[in-house]
């Protein structure tokens, strides 16, 4: 894949993108939760995800997406954060990583083109698989919490 240099490009740089994403949580207004929550659990947050990059999106791994990304939602409806500002902290993480490699300055052959849009098409279609998760995962625990006060 030409996209899989950009992909080990992540791989390897998880924490400059992961301190960009701690940066973004503490200053945005819009995840006053999220963002008392130590730096050692975002950067293991990101971690876990950027390091494992390309094991996500190489392979079809739909099955362990979906249950891990499942508990993540039910752990944070659990820790009373809002759904918002689960999905906001994906969506933040998707744009400083497609960010973080436009950045590098790779020269823009038709070559180069193709494996950047391959690469945001994959991470895309990846994250957008984690936000439904975290969606689907937050609501059961939403229901259950129901069920149990009724």
């Amino acid at each position: 894949m030409l996209s899989a240099k950009l992909v080990q490009l992540i791989e390897s740089h998880w924490r400059e993108v992961a301190a960009r994403l701690i940066q973004a949580v503490r200053n945005s207004q819009e995840m006053s939760h999220l963002a008392k929550k130590p730096d050692l659990e975002l950067r293991e947050w990101c971690q876990n995800i950027l390091e494992n990059l390309g094991y996500y999106i190489a392979t079809h791994k739909v099955e362990e997406v979906k249950g891990r990304y499942r508990t993540f939602g039910r752990m944070r409806f659990e820790e009373n954060v809002p759904l918002s500002e689960a999905v906001l902290r994906l969506q933040i993480l998707k744009e400083k990583i497609i960010g973080f490699v436009r950045e590098q300055g790779f020269p823009m052959t038709a070559v180069q083109l193709y494996a950047d849009q391959e690469f945001n098409q994959r991470v895309g279609r990846f994250f957008d698989a984690m936000v439904y998760h975290v969606v689907c995962g937050y609501e059961d625990q939403m229901r259950r919490a129901l069920r149990r006060a009724s």
